[in-house]
């Protein structure tokens, strides 16, 4: 066993370049695959980070008959004495905070021009609603007492052309099914960082959506942040109550989660391309190792060494390149992820409303090593084992006259 070990190190050593090439080349393709990991990693933790912090929540209390697919501002829909329900909620130390929105739908008019936006009415000091106010570019936050000022996202307000102090109509559909239109001003520009957000909603006190779109003393839900997503089941356990329906992030975003499955397996796809460019190199190269050396082979197999010998020798040429291969992939793929993470990807407006940062931070988990360099191994021993086979069935008189 030694002899084997020693010999396919030997042989490796006899073209140095090609052998080293062959591990680079390999190292590259593991890298390449850690740099799609990490963005993949870092494009799922952003949408599902973004969704649970400016849409769902990681809990929802809502009224038994609410339907997120339409805004309704019918009373039987919404969720009553909303200020007092959170305060119960509150109470539980795994929440982080637990605060009434109201949503409503309404056209923006500016002049002549319309824009059709969602409207949400926030409790502005609450600790869930932070993201706007660490996020505000221009102007001032929102108080509970303001009654005539709106937030405007940043890519909003750039289309009409908008700055603090400016003012717009807004055209609200009211729980009776009318319109109420009323003007008003604007406090400040936000931004978090998530174009299909900010292109799409205005923030206003939920006291005054609440007013004008005659809801009174109700809201769409509660919305609740917990300290740490890990407690999501037991909180919701603890949260059941005949009286209201209690739903998870999971169960309000089943587009999130389709999409997630669907970019996994386009980076599946991607992983196949990348391994199997990998293991043609690989193949080609032990190919022409096998072409090289079938004198040398027939010599061998002539003296009495058995097939299973030669073909156990250039497995290991192959278990050796894989070892340096992935070894080199390891640290290529971890550079490279760590020096996008510094400053992240960022791929701008694509024109789609699934709530995630313009800008991914790749990174890389443990269980991403141990998968990968397995991968790169695995692919690089099968992609040795067709030229094994190949210089095992050599004939002896065949492999003395150089030919296969």
């Amino acid at each position: 066993m030694k002899t084997i070990f020693m010999l396919a190190l030997r042989n490796l050593g006899r073209n140095k370049r090609r052998s080293f090439f062959s591990a680079l080349a390999l190292s590259i393709g593991v890298g390449l695959l850690f740099l799609i990991t990490g963005f993949l990693n870092g494009e799922v933790e952003s949408a599902i980070r973004q969704t649970i912090n400016l849409q769902t929540g990681h809990i929802q209390l809502q009224a038994l008959d609410y339907n997120p697919s339409r805004t309704s501002l019918k009373w039987e829909d919404l969720v009553n004495d909303p200020a007092i329900v959170a305060e119960s909620i509150q109470k539980d130390p795994r929440v982080l905070s637990a605060t009434p929105k109201l949503l409503l739908t309404g056209i923006l008019n500016q002049g002549e021009e319309t824009a059709s936006v969602r409207i949400i009415g926030i409790e502005p000091d609450a600790e869930a609603n932070k993201f706007f106010k660490t996020g505000l570019l221009e102007g001032n936050y929102l108080t509970d007492e303001d009654r005539n000022g709106v937030l405007v996202g940043e890519p909003l307000a750039e289309r009409f052309g908008l700055k603090p102090g400016n003012s717009l109509m807004l055209l609200v559909n009211n729980s009776n099914g009318n319109i109420t239109q009323q003007n008003f001003e604007i406090r400040g520009i936000y931004t978090t960082n998530v174009q299909g957000f900010d292109r799409n909603y205005v923030l206003m006190p939920i006291a005054k959506a609440q007013t004008i779109g005659g809801a009174e003393n109700h809201a769409s839900y509660i919305y609740i942040l917990l300290k740490d997503i890990n407690d999501t089941q037991a909180v919701k356990a603890a949260l059941a109550n005949p009286t209201y329906k209690i739903q998870d992030w999971r169960e309000m975003n089943d587009f999130l989660i389709l999409f997630e499955d669907v970019a996994a397996g386009y980076f599946g796809i991607l992983y196949i391309i990348v391994l199997g460019i990998t293991a043609t190199v690989i193949m080609n190269t032990q190919l022409m190792a096998v072409y090289e050396r079938t004198k040398e082979i027939g010599i061998l197999t002539s003296m009495g060494m058995k097939s299973a010998t030669i073909m156990a020798i250039f497995l290991v040429e192959a278990i050796y390149l894989a070892i340096a291969g992935v070894i080199m992939g390891i640290f290529l793929g971890w550079l490279s992820v760590e020096l996008l993470a510094i400053n992240g990807f960022n791929y701008g407006d694509m024109g789609m409303d699934i709530m995630m940062s313009n800008t991914i931070y790749p990174y890389l988990i443990g269980s991403d090593y141990l998968k990968l360099s397995i991968y790169g191994l695995l692919v690089t021993i099968l992609a040795g084992i067709y030229p094994a086979m190949l210089a095992s069935k050599l004939e002896p008189v065949e492999a003395l006259h150089g030919s296969i």
